[in-house]
């Protein structure tokens, strides 16, 4: 890897620590949002190290729609175990049960945007005040729009009309009571970065992200995991082929990209030369042209 590629990942690792620590110096009550997806682990690894020798002082928040991936959540129990930090668990099943949430019926059913609520009631449930997350700004465009410190209402929705400046790196993180702060310690991060710090790191990954054969099937141009949950149209037939994940999230939206890609340097030659966005596979994206903005609203990752 290049100098500048290895300074270049330096200073960002630093403004990411520097993010975490002023969380923890300013808020009471912080978390970490963790999906379990590359970029909640790359938070993971530098949370390790913004407190290192001591343990992370704040707990993982595991927002469980009851549709992950069986290796998303065993990856997650083995980090759990591994750093020795607090797992709260928010359970979508728990909430569409106690009528919080109505599920979605059909062929393009997914418990995504459910998460919204079960999220609020967890966050309102252990009072806490911040919630780091692993959003990075050149995701998609509602996520540009964030800030390192994003204040949210006593009802947990985002204005992005009303952001405060960042100057000098300065963060405020005065609240209201009932208010709360959504935390992006990487949104300067691009996917090649993250990519490129975990090859340089070392850091351990879920299997999904590297080639495996998985039953996948075909929807508006794009692989969909099978699982068999989903409901499927006349005209899409279960395949069974080799494929990978960019992006992990509720099976029923996860899209899947035809890979060869066993390595890490596989996948950075593999993101280098792709011309289609990390989330271009995301059919929970496809909704609307402003999908991400308004459930980012109504209080969304």
């Amino acid at each position: 890897m290049e100098e500048y590629s290895l300074n270049h990942l330096k200073e960002l690792e630093s403004e990411a620590i520097y993010v975490m620590r002023e969380v923890a110096a300013q808020f009471e009550n912080p978390a970490l949002l963790f999906s379990g997806g590359k970029d909640s682990i790359v938070m993971a690894h530098l949370a390790k190290k913004a407190f290192w020798p001591a343990r992370i002082p704040f707990p993982f928040v595991h927002i469980d729609t009851g549709h992950n991936f069986d290796e998303t959540i065993e990856f997650r129990d083995n980090l759990i175990k591994e750093l020795g930090v607090k797992l709260v668990v928010g359970s979508v099943q728990e909430s569409i049960d106690e009528g919080r949430v109505v599920e979605e019926k059909g062929v393009n059913a997914s418990r995504n945007k459910l998460q919204t609520v079960t999220l609020l009631d967890t966050i309102e449930k252990y009072k806490f005040d911040a919630a780091l997350g692993g959003g990075r700004r050149d995701e998609e465009k509602a996520r540009a729009k964030e800030r390192f410190f994003s204040h949210r209402d006593d009802f947990g929705q985002w204005d992005p009309k009303n952001q405060r400046p960042e100057l000098w790196h300065i963060y405020n993180g005065r609240k209201n009571v009932g208010e709360h702060f959504r935390v992006f310690p990487i949104s300067n991060w691009t996917e090649m970065d993250v990519w490129q710090y975990i090859y340089q790191e070392n850091i351990p990954l879920p299997s999904l992200y590297y080639t495996h054969e998985r039953d996948v099937f075909n929807r508006d141009g794009v692989w969909l995991a099978y699982a068999p949950f989903m409901e499927l149209k006349p005209s899409e037939k279960v395949e069974h082929m080799k494929v990978r994940c960019r992006t992990i999230g509720d099976i029923t939206c996860t899209g899947v990209t035809l890979s060869q890609a066993n390595s890490l340097e596989d996948i950075i030659q593999e993101i280098a030369a792709t011309r289609v966005t990390e989330r271009g596979g995301r059919a929970d994206d496809k909704r609307s042209e402003a999908a991400m903005e308004d459930r980012k609203k109504e209080g969304y990752f």
